[in-house]
């Protein structure tokens, strides 16, 4: 039942029935993530400009180095800040109070320069792995046209790059929870740094944690999601659809009998009816925080993860780490962009 390194990180963690109580000796944060560094270059244009530039309103793709290059020197004005899934983990983190770092990979260049400050800038340490200086950092290029409909380019640039060599294990080593993000785990390169990463964080009795990401991540590579549970992971983060993925069920209860033979427990999301947080004998249902009207779900996932890991790395109880992350998506949804505009920890004082 309990991972290959699970039952001694777990050991230490001490989380048992509903309560948590990680192993704090010598952690300097509550929570280091490792994912792809992108900058969000966000632009307001006219629809003849996405015909120009031919693009699909309100499509999702991803481009190459030159045509990144060609697109960023297109825009007339953005702004630009850090982004990428775990970052946004992170900065949610901060938001509620927590300490954390980040580990990605960026470029020496203009946009790795904004994301390493915008990091420091909303209070989380950024540890670049080695710059890749033939590659330019990544990008997601985001276009929004005056309707609010958002057309993305993302590159993934030096970002999907990462490998062993870039990681900061003293970080990790000193950090209550790792938390690795699902949308690096393309190259086999990138593979090995999780694998590298979790045997630090374990060895140093700290909790591994995984988000899945994406139902098409999943797809891409089920066999070594699925190894890397098993032989690695405490704590999974993840959707209904990305569950049943990755153990191939017709159902969610199938998905949720495998997940419990590999993993000690799991945060999963599930819509509008919330989210379950599942473990070894038994399953905890946490409703949504109501919100006047949904705007935008970019980042929904990753504010939901931070505040569940905020809780987790305070000794909260597993449904109150649910409720926490059902307030931080709550907040991120009500606007646009993936990031709180508010102070999270306001919102549960």
């Amino acid at each position: 039942m309990f991972p290959r390194f699970g039952r001694r990180a777990l050991a230490s963690a001490g989380v048992t029935g509903h309560t948590t109580d990680l192993n704090a000796d010598g952690a300097r944060f509550d929570v280091v993530g490792i994912g792809n560094a992108l900058v969000d270059v966000i632009s307001n244009a006219h629809d003849d400009f996405l015909v120009d530039q031919g693009m699909v309103k309100g499509s999702m793709d991803l481009i190459d180095t030159d045509r990144a290059v060609e697109l960023y020197r297109a825009l007339e004005t953005s702004v630009e800040m850090s982004g990428g899934s775990a970052a946004n983990t992170m900065c949610g983190v901060a938001s509620f109070g927590g300490s954390a770092a980040y580990i990605g990979k960026i470029t020496d260049d203009e946009l790795g320069h904004v994301f390493g400050h915008d990091m420091l800038a909303v209070g989380v340490q950024f540890r670049a792995g080695g710059a890749d200086n033939d590659v330019p950092t990544g990008r997601c290029i985001i276009v929004v046209t005056p309707d609010a409909e958002r057309t993305m380019n993302t590159y993934l640039g030096a970002s999907s790059l990462l490998t062993p060599d870039d990681l900061d294990e003293d970080a990790i080593a000193a950090g209550k929870v790792l938390y690795m993000e699902g949308y690096l785990f393309d190259r086999d390169e990138a593979k090995a740094a999780f694998r590298r990463a979790a045997e630090v964080a374990h060895d140093a009795g700290r909790m591994v944690s995984l988000t899945l990401s994406d139902s098409f991540c999943v797809d891409r590579h089920r066999d070594d999601f699925r190894s890397l549970v098993s032989d690695e992971v405490d704590l999974l983060f993840g959707n209904e659809a990305e569950l049943i993925s990755l153990y191939e069920t017709e159902t969610f209860d199938q998905a949720v009998a495998e997940l419990r033979r590999h993993c000690e427990f799991a945060a999963v999301t599930v819509g509008a009816k919330g989210s379950i947080i599942i473990t070894g004998d038994d399953m905890i249902e946490v409703a949504v925080q109501p919100v006047p009207r949904v705007v935008d779900t970019t980042g929904a996932g990753d504010l939901y993860a931070a505040g569940f890991l905020h809780g987790l790395t305070k000794g909260e109880t597993l449904e109150r780490c649910g409720q926490l992350g059902s307030i931080a998506a709550a907040e991120v949804i009500s606007h646009v962009g993936p990031r709180p505009l508010v102070e999270l920890r306001t919102l549960v004082r």
